[in-house]
């Protein structure tokens, strides 16, 4: 009798091997879902949370995390002792606030909505196109190759936002004359930015701002010599036209800060010794 049973038990397993196929592949799935629960679950310290986002976001702090949940953008759950927990979503919530930043440029208040209507289950509002972006049609040139051809408007509480830096470092930057607000307009431009964020990076190697005058220095006279080398090629304004950068020769200026550029950089991986050998 027992070998009878064995028999059929055998008979009906070769005669589905479907079924038993689909059988392992629904054990493998939940132990997949179970898996990807407890990950899920899993929740993260402050600087765990860095730690990621600076795959990405290299930038990132953790004044700008704290900044961001003090602006309501993401609300982690806190321990018994007070202490900031993160769960997968939050960290989620928290690249697409730097990715809307980084590479929409829009303001929080605009991210905060869009977030909102997500938790509300509904799709992101668009944006209209407003002051604060405006997309460059003409291909990058000059610097902009470098640097990004993206004119952005920030506000100072958007810059401290997007670059991480707190109102101390801004305005030590301001003191010594690394960048300002634009002249007339009470906002930052995209170059306010990148100045802000590369030194809030080089912040991190112990490089002050203080120490940075040089830089700036160096920036200037070579402006100055641009402006001297392309005088003679400067059009002629028309009669009661005021005095100004735009009727410069704009290719033979991004030609010559290109050149600059390059040979500040030669000379300084001479200087350092780290040149291709």
């Amino acid at each position: 009798m027992v070998s009878s049973r064995l028999s059929a038990a055998a008979a009906a397993s070769a005669a589905s091997p479907r079924l038993n196929r689909a059988g392992r592949a629904g054990a493998r799935a939940v132990a997949g879902a179970g898996a990807d629960a407890r990950i899920a679950a899993k929740v993260l310290n402050i600087g765990e949370v860095l730690d990621r986002l600076r795959v990405d976001y290299p930038d990132i702090t953790l004044s700008k995390i704290r900044y961001l949940e003090a602006e309501g953008l993401v609300e982690p759950a806190r321990t018994s002792a007070n202490y900031r927990k993160y769960s997968a979503a939050d960290v989620a919530r928290l690249a697409y606030v730097l990715h809307a930043q980084r590479e929409r440029y829009l303001p929080l208040r605009v991210i905060k909505d869009e977030l909102a209507a997500m938790d509300r289950g509904e799709a992101p509002p668009v944006a209209a196109p407003g002051p604060r972006a405006v997309p460059s049609t003409p291909p990058a040139t000059g610097l902009d190759v470098l640097l990004g051809a993206e004119r952005v408007r920030l506000s100072r509480r958007e810059l401290l936002a997007a670059s991480g830096l707190d109102e101390e470092a801004l305005a030590e930057l301001e003191h010594h004359g690394l960048l300002r607000a634009v002249s007339g307009g009470g906002y930052y431009d995209a170059d306010a930015l990148v100045v802000a964020r590369t030194v809030g990076l080089l912040a991190a190697h112990g490089v002050q701002a203080r120490h940075l005058r040089a830089a700036r220095a160096a920036a200037d006279r070579e402006a100055g010599l641009i402006e001297a080398a392309v005088a003679p090629l400067r059009a002629p304004r028309s009669a009661g036209a005021a005095a100004g950068d735009d009727d410069l020769p704009r290719d033979s200026v991004d030609e010559l800060a290109l050149l600059l550029v390059r040979l500040h950089a030669a000379l300084l991986r001479a200087r350092l010794g780290s040149g291709p050998r």
